[in-house]
């Protein structure tokens, strides 16, 4: 079967992989409202297409945090992905190279930063949560800047583990042949079987719930890395990442993995852009499935979109071909989007090319299929 879009990656996903990893990559928090919501806003923003204008070169190029890359369509953190394939990160890291475009490594990576590093050149960026222990978190950072990283994406929303009923249901824990690969030298690179999660039980005894605004600030002693802030869905919040230092802010609910009933992040960003008034930029990750979705997140303010599942569920289904496959397909979509909206340039995209569900009087008909 030719595959024609990303979304499909997902079923062959599922047909590949064991269901205890499969569910883990997949599955969000709770009802799961949230992650329905994630794809589901998408729909709630129609385009208003200009038309007669020259669009026999497009370009997509953008420049974040000073680097350049070929489109605003990057790769999200993604925890364990050996999971899905022997080559987990290496894959990932080798297609997003080819692709001209970022990645960004997981704390919870199943290789390490010096592996992926050793991969070849191109511009990484490393996801950190911060442990109990701050030297480990000081020595991690090191480590990713001796590697050649180029910013840090700290996440910020998960003190604890949100509540995913189906790690639960099937004893989630980590393949035995498998470590967190970051951390193998400090003990803390396997995650015990738990009767629950195991990984609730793993970040339960290991993740600062005490983090707060103060060891952004902290964070910027240790490391002359541009910091992201990742998990920001407020206005109030935004403000507060802008005081810190923060470089940048990814507007994520964490793959709706975390507090469930929370807004898709589409629905969240205008919100964050408005309140960031251009000091820094805004970058959105979750639900993002076509290259229409890059240009809605694009005309509500993003600088540029991070992708998650697709790359899992790719990787499992292709390897590295797969990843490359979605970053094409997206690319491709993208392109075209702006093609037909009548966009040359990515500055020429704006909020009048698109119509919001939230800006009419009353909602867009549901279509029947």
């Amino acid at each position: 079967m030719e595959i024609t879009n990303v979304s499909e990656y997902e079923a062959i996903a599922k047909e590949k992989l064991p269901k205890m990893i499969y569910d883990y990559y997949a599955s969000g928090a709770e009802d799961q409202w949230t992650l329905r919501e994630n794809r589901f806003a998408f729909s709630k923003i129609l385009f208003r297409p200009r038309i007669l204008i020259d669009v026999s070169k497009i370009d997509m190029t953008t420049t974040v945090l000073g680097f350049k890359i070929s489109m605003p369509i990057m790769i999200a953190p993604t925890a364990m992905q050996k999971m899905a394939h022997p080559e987990g990160e290496y894959a990932t890291a080798r297609a997003a190279s080819a692709a001209g475009t970022i990645m960004t490594l997981s704390s919870w990576a199943t290789s390490s930063v010096e592996e992926v590093a050793s991969t070849g050149p191109g511009i990484r960026f490393f996801q950190l949560y911060v442990y109990k222990d701050r030297n480990v978190v000081a020595q991690l950072v090191r480590r990713a800047e001796r590697a050649g990283f180029k910013a840090i994406a700290l996440t910020v929303d998960t003190p604890r583990l949100g509540r995913r009923e189906a790690d639960i249901k099937n004893r989630f824990t980590l393949p035995p042949f498998l470590t967190l690969k970051n951390f193998e030298g400090l003990d803390l690179g396997k995650m015990d079987e738990s009767n629950d999660s195991g990984l609730a039980s793993y970040v339960a005894g290991q993740i600062d719930r005490s983090l707060s605004w103060k060891d952004v600030k902290w964070l910027q002693t240790i490391t002359s890395l541009p910091i992201l802030v990742k998990g920001v869905i407020t206005a109030e919040d935004t403000r507060l990442a802008v005081q810190s230092g923060a470089a940048g802010i990814i507007v994520s609910n964490h793959g709706a993995r975390q507090l469930d009933y929370v807004p898709a992040t589409i629905m969240a960003l205008e919100e964050v852009v408005k309140a960031a008034q251009g000091r820094i930029p805004v970058f959105l990750d979750g639900g993002v499935r076509r290259g229409t979705d890059v240009f809605k997140a694009l005309a509500l303010g993003a600088s540029g979109i991070f992708i998650g599942r697709p790359v899992v569920f790719s990787l499992a289904a292709e390897g590295e071909a797969g990843v490359r496959k979605v970053l094409q397909m997206l690319r491709d979509e993208f392109e075209l989007t702006m093609a037909l909206s009548g966009c040359r340039s990515l500055k020429e995209i704006t909020r009048d090319h698109i119509v919001t569900e939230w800006d009419q009087p009353r909602p867009f008909p549901t279509p029947r299929l």
